[in-house]
């Protein structure tokens, strides 16, 4: 098994807040940790899927009565969004009695959804979290063939574990046919599932590129306002990442429309066939494939503590990533498979565009060396653990 970082965080969070919204696509490990959470505290762990577990809650007030010592766990809560209203009322009432934490973990799959529902009801006594996938620093560290693992099935824990990449490409073709046809039919109007599954399969294609809803919308026959629509959904369920430029130069002509990924590298190669590691590094999508992986597992470790962008000018400047940090401390990170990272031009004018304080090249490679004009080369790790140390300054 492997021990998720975030395990702790939730711990800490339950200490000071009354209520924690740990958040995360379906399968990542949610329901593992409140289950291992629920092993070192006093807890009931409620799945408001689940008929009978949804009757318990029906009313909350005296639920809670019945169970004051204990952390109530409430498993995929967006179900039933009723429940946040009566929550005010009770978190202030253990307030007043000193009981000021620790009273309510909700887990949800819809992030928008789940922060209305709460934040309406629950402001100032909630606190949010969001699981990623399982990471390098989890699995792979400088390890070349656990990088590479993690990057073709990607961190969905039942696909990377899996004991062959046929299995694991099998879970994910499931995991996507379950989320089509069940889950997202469940969360608003009726989209059919061959125009949305046509509709991820061509953002896996497109991995990394800049949106063109209009062009998308002429390819599925749809405006480009339904795309944008169905592009927000999948944002709302944390399987697609919309990457705003950064647009503080008005003095440049910027291009201003987001980037898109699909955020686990798994899903991208499950959209588009790619089973084995020599059929990914072969294909054309490896280069939109490799960015796209390595910011998330950048995005892991970041979580709100930076605001993540990208730059490009209409002349060809350009930046993968830029990390802003409070105080407005840029970093500047450039993206390459090679093992070697060669840096263009347009990346060093783009981050005197920006004014970076710090240049990064992340490769494949496991060593960290400068590479002139105070760029630093470094693995995916290094960055990673570099952007920890940062925001635990």
């Amino acid at each position: 098994m492997i021990e998720r970082r975030l395990e702790n965080e939730v711990k800490q969070a339950l200490v000071r807040s009354a209520s924690v919204a740990l958040m995360g696509p379906r399968q990542v490990g949610k329901t593992t940790i409140a289950l291992n959470l629920s092993e070192q505290v006093s807890a009931i762990y409620l799945d408001l899927e689940n008929s009978l577990d949804t009757s318990k809650v029906q009313d909350i007030i005296a639920f809670h009565s019945q169970n004051r010592a204990s952390l109530i766990i409430l498993d995929e809560v967006q179900r039933a969004p009723e429940i946040f209203a009566p929550l005010r009322g009770i978190i202030d009432k253990e307030r007043r009695a000193g009981h000021k934490a620790g009273l309510f973990l909700f887990l949800g799959s819809a992030s928008m959804e789940l922060l209305q529902q709460s934040g309406e009801s629950l402001a100032g006594r909630i606190a949010y979290l969001e699981l990623f996938g399982i990471d390098t620093l989890e699995f792979a560290e400088n390890n070349i063939e656990s990088l590479n693992q993690l990057w073709l099935r990607g961190g969905f824990p039942e696909s990377l574990l899996a004991s062959s990449d046929t299995k694991s490409i099998r879970w994910r073709r499931d995991f996507i046919r379950t989320y089509l046809e069940r889950d997202i039919p469940q969360l608003g109007p009726r989209i059919p599932a061959q125009t949305l599954e046509r509709f991820w399969t061509m953002l896996a294609h497109n991995q990394g590129g800049i949106l063109n809803a209009s062009q998308l919308g002429r390819n599925l026959e749809v405006s480009s306002v339904t795309i944008n629509r169905y592009l927000d959904l999948m944002v709302d369920l944390l399987l697609v990442r919309r990457l705003q430029p950064w647009a503080a130069n008005a003095g440049k002509r910027l291009v201003r429309a987001p980037k898109i990924y699909v955020r686990d590298s798994g899903l991208v190669h499950a959209l588009l066939n790619i089973s084995a590691y020599n059929d990914l590094v072969s294909h054309p999508v490896v280069g939109g494939s490799w960015e796209g992986f390595v910011i998330e597992n950048i995005m892991s470790v970041v979580r709100n503590m930076a605001l993540p962008y990208y730059y490009r000018t209409a002349a060809g400047a350009e930046i993968d990533l830029i990390l802003e940090f409070s105080g407005q401390e840029k970093w500047a990170i450039e993206i390459k498979r090679s093992s070697f990272p060669a840096l263009s031009k347009g990346f060093h004018i783009a981050c005197q565009d920006i004014n970076a304080d710090k240049k990064f090249a992340v490769y494949s490679g496991t060593e960290k060396f400068p590479l002139g004009e105070n760029v630093i080369a470094i693995s995916l790790a290094g960055i990673m653990r570099e952007i920890l140390i940062k925001i635990e300054d």
